[in-house]
């Protein structure tokens, strides 16, 4: 299960915090952290997916190498755009705090029918507000395995 993490790159040090600790727990779900690959919410929750053994995927907006904690690396070379692939690469989305990038994140993820879990970030239709990363992190993780599972239907026997 891919699991976004949203949010500044240039965040508070709570947010850096709750970001961490979510990709901690990201990790000891057996998910995967998915993110933009740069600095401040993406390095902390990035961070905390590592130290806690866990996967995680930097979709970055240029060609460079994002922070240190990233296992695999995408170079998009595309900005914002990249935003696009990282929220659809998800199986669902948690956001901590954020600024315009985020909020243009969390309107793909919403238009594409992607569940948005925020944690002191933007407060519209749609995203479930959490007040903490444990709560964040458990419904993220049901709704993504409930997103592979409908990806991913169980074989009826049937043949090709």
């Amino acid at each position: 299960m891919q699991i976004a993490v949203i949010g500044r790159g240039d965040c508070s040090a709570e947010e850096y915090e709750t970001a961490m600790t979510a990709g901690h727990l990201i990790a000891g779900n057996c998910g995967t952290v998915c993110c933009g690959g740069l600095g401040g919410v993406m390095e902390a929750a990035c961070r905390g997916a590592k130290e806690a053994g866990g996967t995680t995927v930097g979709i970055l907006p240029d060609t460079g190498d994002g922070n240190p904690y990233l296992d695999l690396v995408i170079r998009t070379g595309m900005g914002q755009a990249r935003n696009v692939i990282l929220v659809n690469s998800a199986d669902s989305v948690i956001a901590v705090g954020g600024g315009y990038g985020t909020l243009s994140e969390i309107a793909i993820a919403l238009k594409t029918g992607k569940p948005v879990f925020g944690l002191s970030t933007w407060n519209i239709e749609g995203v479930f507000a959490c007040s903490r990363p444990e709560e964040a992190v458990n419904l993220a993780v049901r709704a993504a395995r409930q997103s592979q599972r409908s990806r991913n239907p169980p074989d009826r026997g049937g043949s090709v």
